[in-house]
């Protein structure tokens, strides 16, 4: 067990360390009881604290569980060449089986929308519904110009003597002028405070061609996306899921989940009771 502060409240909370992956320590952290069990997955560089605003809310009405991905938070950090959708993917089940879901609703923010999309490909027996939170989609193939940098060197601009530097203006561009200074100082140091390798190594993955697949099980399908800038707009979100379902919530940047928590835990809580 352990304390964790969500929302001002202290709450007493299990905290699962025996899941691992290819040797890998997994931390995850289950929350709630209930019949549904919503499995939420960060992005790039991020930890289970950006679903700081949506453990207590949707914990009493269901169990949530949230994991940090290999390389992320206090889970183990493999090598650079190690990381993969795929090693994301399996560490996502090891999860589930070691808490003991059967089946689940995976809620993936940026680039843990193609992290879920790879674990729904992978175990779509286990997946219930998937949830995108101004997720990325799988880029459209090229016509002419330049060709995309390799997967294995994508990262590179994240490492080096000028990391840091090109990691913060990166994370600078998720925020609107609107965003606070607490969520901005939130989501600085934990982007910031990932290794290196996590930086290299994750980024290498978001851009590998063989992480990203549409290929999933007909199950529901929601995006809550940010608006004015969402990372995929509603035409690249249909055009690979056309049934799926698409909100904006307005005026919020990339983390529109901890900008504005109470619109997008309403419509988070609206899906999720409609599988019922």
């Amino acid at each position: 067990m352990k304390l964790a502060l969500f929302c001002g409240l202290l709450l007493l909370v299990p905290s699962v360390e025996g899941d691992t992956v290819d040797g890998l320590k997994i931390h995850s952290t289950v929350t709630g009881t209930g019949r549904t069990t919503v499995f939420f997955v960060h992005g790039y560089t991020c930890d289970d604290t950006t679903w700081s605003e949506q453990v207590p809310a949707l914990s009493k009405q269901f169990r949530v569980v949230t994991l940090d991905l290999p390389g992320h938070g206090r889970s183990d950090v493999p090598k650079v060449e190690q990381f993969s959708m795929d090693l994301f993917a399996r560490a996502i089940e090891a999860v589930r089986a070691e808490v003991g879901a059967e089946r689940i609703v995976l809620v993936g923010h940026s680039m843990g929308t193609p992290a879920i999309l790879k674990y729904a490909n992978r175990f779509p027996a286990h997946t219930v519904a998937l949830v995108f939170v101004d997720g990325l989609m799988p880029a459209p193939p090229r016509v002419g110009g330049a060709a995309p940098a390799a997967p294995s060197s994508a990262g590179s601009r994240m490492g080096g003597p000028n990391g840091r530097q090109n990691r913060e203006a990166m994370i600078q561009r998720f925020f609107l002028p609107s965003t606070t200074p607490e969520v901005r100082k939130h989501v600085l140091d934990m982007m910031l405070g990932a290794p290196e390798a996590t930086a290299v190594g994750a980024m290498n993955a978001t851009a590998d061609p063989a992480g990203r697949t549409i290929d999933v099980p007909a199950v529901p399908l929601l995006g809550i996306y940010a608006e004015p800038a969402p990372v995929a707009t509603r035409d690249a979100v249909l055009k690979n899921f056309p049934k799926a379902d698409y909100i904006q919530v307005d005026g919020t940047g990339h983390f529109l989940m901890l900008e504005k928590p109470a619109e997008f835990n309403a419509v988070l809580l609206k899906f999720l009771t409609s599988l019922r």
